[in-house]
């Protein structure tokens, strides 16, 4: 699989990332442990070398699985965490205090069994912590050699700038697909003029852009998309003209809707590296899939031309989490 640079500070990782969120946390019961590793080292096998994970997801456990998972190859592999709530669970509100991000630094260290973090995301801005403290700890854990780089997730641009001018940032991790479009206002501008790169999180948007969910489908209990406004029912039949958009040109293309989507967000900006997240293997190789499919300069005028006269409906999050976004 092809390389892309994040950021420029000589970070290389695969066109295509692994988010490994679901497969312990968010979208229903985790995966079966030995199921979950024979998926995180088939992605290896099938040209992945870039991994995302987080303190949040699970308490440790998502890290603690993918450690295990990638030990036997763990020196040709980028690893992605993160740090930033309190206890690491997300409903607990943000904590990026100097001395608890070193807790989670040593915590994730132990966790994914390695010496040295590869990229060391703040999960989300911590409003109650000056920028400029949070990017000096990283300067420090920088020079003890316990990261190799950091970056922001969710965060506006004024944050990004702030922190880049202190310790050069080397990704922004945020949601961005034909779902969700919106960093194309600001952030992206404020990326590509700094030098960093964009790590987009759903990217399918958490499912609904491969096709296979409509105003029908039925989430398990503890799916968190039963709470966002965006998957309530009337919202996914409003907004499936967006889905038959992506089939369209995914039959002109012989390929998947899924794989239209991400290579739709190849085609952005060459520092764009998509981390889509699956609990199937035969959705992890759909997903690779994209890097092989080209939209020219044609279709992707054709899907601007009709995303103009798409309105996406409902928000994406619930009130009580927008507020830790954009900030």
């Amino acid at each position: 699989m092809e390389k892309r640079k994040l950021g420029n500070g000589g970070l290389s990782v695969s066109a295509l990332g692994l988010g490994c969120m679901g497969l312990t946390f968010g979208y229903g019961p985790a995966t079966d442990e030995k199921e979950a590793i024979e998926l995180i080292r088939n992605a290896y096998d099938s040209g992945i070398t870039f991994f995302d994970t987080a303190e949040a997801y699970s308490q440790g456990g998502n890290e603690t699985l993918l450690g295990k998972a990638l030990q036997p190859f763990r020196d040709k592999v980028v690893i992605a965490t993160k740090f930033g709530f309190k206890e690491g669970d997300s409903s607990k509100g943000t904590d990026s205090r100097p001395e608890r991000i070193r807790q989670v630094a040593e915590n994730s260290l132990r966790y994914l069994k390695t010496d040295c973090i590869d990229l060391f995301y703040q999960h989300r801005v911590d409003p109650n912590v000056p920028i400029e403290d949070v990017a000096g700890t990283i300067q420090q854990l920088k020079q003890e050699g316990k990261i190799k780089h950091w970056g922001l997730s969710e965060a506006g641009a004024q944050t990004i700038r702030k922190a880049h001018a202190i310790e050069p940032l080397a990704a922004l991790q945020s949601e961005y697909s034909l779902f969700f479009r919106e960093p194309e206002d600001e952030i992206i501008p404020t990326l590509e003029e700094l030098g960093i790169g964009f790590v987009p999180f759903s990217p399918l948007g958490k499912g609904f852009l491969t096709g296979n969910i409509n105003e029908q489908t039925a989430f398990d209990p503890t799916d968190f998309r039963n709470k966002l406004p965006r998957f309530s029912e009337e919202n996914r039949k409003a907004n499936q003209s967006l889905v038959d958009l992506v089939k369209t040109i995914a039959t002109e293309k012989n390929a998947t809707p899924a794989q239209v989507a991400l290579s739709w967000l190849l085609a952005q900006k060459p520092f764009i590296v998509p981390i889509p997240g699956t609990t199937k293997l035969h959705r992890l190789q759909e997903n690779v899939g994209a890097v092989a499919v080209t939209l020219t300069d044609k279709d992707l005028a054709t899907i601007q031309q009709a995303l103009a006269h798409i309105q996406i409906i409902g928000e994406r999050y619930p009130e009580a989490l927008r507020s830790m976004v954009g900030k």
